[in-house]
């Protein structure tokens, strides 16, 4: 099935239940940091739909003055889209069947008329971007831990260099992140976010995993960090594969995931489409052609 997703800035805010000395409060309208809010459906016209119903600003917020006016998508043509490919990560590896899928979708589309293209020097550095989503993304969640849980957390923190290491120590770093450190690794992320919003004057579209292998079997084992995924009989932290949608989170950029393939072992191979932020339509619309032009979601044996 596609989903749509797209960072806070484009949606309604989140609702949460807020403590307050020791009382639950009742769930208030709240901007969460990283938020995403994604329908899912089994065709891009239906999402479509689900955004506009779900986009506009909270009534008891922002939409007290503002409502939402999204541009249209840019084209309704295969052959009008300027596609840019990133099927490989710094950080970590991409199942040869992913990124084999991905390459054979960017071939259909070049040979449908689309202007596609496999390198350019405009994308953010892809990890560094990484590094900066994992310590803002767990500066977010750690401040819902258990007090013993973050007090250990601040010891490891301490334990570590100052900078450099994997992407589990920028977990750790994050966890237990200053306000002085925060507000410049929001900075930061400003200077990322100015970075996309020059790519996508030279493109219209960027093409790339939603996580680096097909489908994988879930792992609810209490210890996120002892987790584990095999990428091509590699294994990584369970938590690294996140890097891929934090492409498209971290600068709050819109995205329709969708499938495009099978693994040998019959697993769905998805890609995300990433467009420019606030321009939801734009990968949408590539969302729509693509089933059009290669075919769209198939359900699996015994669901159709």
């Amino acid at each position: 099935m596609p989903a749509h997703y797209c960072g806070i800035y484009a949606h309604k805010p989140t609702f949460a239940l807020l403590p307050s000395r020791g009382h639950t409060l009742p769930a208030l309208p709240l901007e969460r940091d990283l938020a995403v809010i994604g329908p899912m459906a089994r065709g891009a016209a239906d999402l479509a739909v689900m955004l506009d119903l779900l986009a506009d600003p909270d009534e008891e917020t922002l939409g007290g003055a503002y409502r939402l006016a999204l541009p249209p998508a840019r084209h309704q043509a295969l052959e009008r889209f300027r596609v840019l490919v990133l099927d490989q990560h710094p950080l970590l590896p991409t199942a040869a069947s992913v990124s084999a899928a991905i390459n054979a979708l960017a071939d259909r589309l070049a040979k449908a008329g689309a202007s596609v293209a496999r390198e350019t020097p405009l994308p953010p550095d892809l990890a560094d971007s990484a590094r900066l989503y994992m310590r803002l993304l767990f500066s977010f969640l750690a401040a819902f831990w258990p007090a013993e849980s973050y007090t250990q957390m601040r010891l490891e923190a301490a334990a570590l260099p100052g900078t450099g290491g994997s992407l589990q120590d920028e977990r750790t770093r994050g966890a237990v992140l200053s306000h002085r450190d925060w507000v410049l690794a929001d900075g930061a992320r400003a200077r990322l976010c100015q970075q996309w919003r020059q790519l996508f004057v030279a493109f219209d579209v960027v093409i790339c995993p939603v996580m680096p292998t097909p489908a994988y079997p879930h792992d609810h084992s209490p210890d996120q960090r002892q987790r584990r995924i095999m990428v091509d009989g590699t294994p990584i932290a369970y938590m690294d594969q996140l890097i891929w949608p934090g492409v498209a989170t971290l600068p709050g950029l819109p995205a329709t995931a969708v499938p495009i393939d099978r693994s040998a072992d019959g697993l769905p191979i998805g890609v995300q489409i990433v467009g420019a932020a606030f321009e939801d339509h734009t990968p949408l619309a590539f969302a729509k052609l693509l089933e059009r032009e290669f075919a769209g979601f198939v359900p699996p044996p015994g669901f159709a």
